[in-house]
């Protein structure tokens, strides 16, 4: 994959944090907010975007019950908000999108929450973003045999960083070492959010504040 589709990916899972992000501030639900096109217009969703937000939406509840899980009792209505969204949006991603290896996305959480989260945070996501992916990687271990192969091997959930991009249309594999997964607790902001998906890195006054969108480098 070329770097525009990775920065394409990338932007995408930012401006989806950050419209989640909203949707708690303004107390609406995601899905209505997609279909209302209530998304200022310098959120800069995109299409990635958009396909993680409707996943996330079809599959909350599941995707919470896998967070809750693995938090180490944190529960998740008690997180703050950034890292809440950030592992909703992706988790979904590692379960469901088989094009991008796990090991991308979560490297990529880490980042966003090195940028965004609060000190901690960054710690707290790999740690059970690493749990998650083992959970993943067993039930593939254990039903890989009895089921037909509906992607290529590439795509597997237990691929690795340092191997070849995965089939076409997929994401490649970060050339950096993995990050090694932390099993810390969690982190320890209040349940209010400590940083905002904003460029300035600074919280909402109020429940009226538009999402900010997450820049990418070229």
């Amino acid at each position: 994959m070329g770097k525009a589709k990775r920065q394409e990916h990338t932007f995408g899972r930012r401006s989806a944090a950050s419209v989640l992000y909203q949707s708690e501030i303004i107390g609406k639900p995601v899905d209505r907010i997609l279909e209302e096109g209530d998304i200022p217009e310098e959120a800069g969703l995109n299409e990635y975007g958009r396909l993680l937000l409707l996943g996330f939406s079809a599959h909350r509840a599941e995707i919470d019950r896998i967070i809750s899980e693995r938090s180490a009792n944190w529960a998740v209505n008690r997180m703050p908000m950034v890292d809440r969204e950030l592992l909703r949006i992706t988790v979904y991603e590692m379960k469901y999108v088989d094009a991008v290896p796990i090991p991308v996305s979560i490297n990529e959480a880490v980042e966003i929450a090195k940028e965004f989260g609060g000190d901690d945070s960054y710690r707290f996501i790999n740690g059970l973003l690493g749990r998650v992916a083992r959970d993943l990687d067993e039930q593939a271990s254990g039903s890989g045999s009895d089921s037909d192969a509906a992607s290529a091997p590439d795509d597997a959930a237990s691929a690795e960083p340092a191997e070849s991009p995965a089939a076409d249309g997929s994401e490649d594999a970060v050339e950096s070492e993995p990050i090694e997964t932390v099993e810390g607790t969690a982190a320890t902001a209040e349940p209010e959010v400590s940083a905002a998906f904003a460029a300035d890195g600074a919280a909402p006054a109020a429940p009226e504040v538009a999402a900010v969108a997450l820049s990418v480098e070229d």
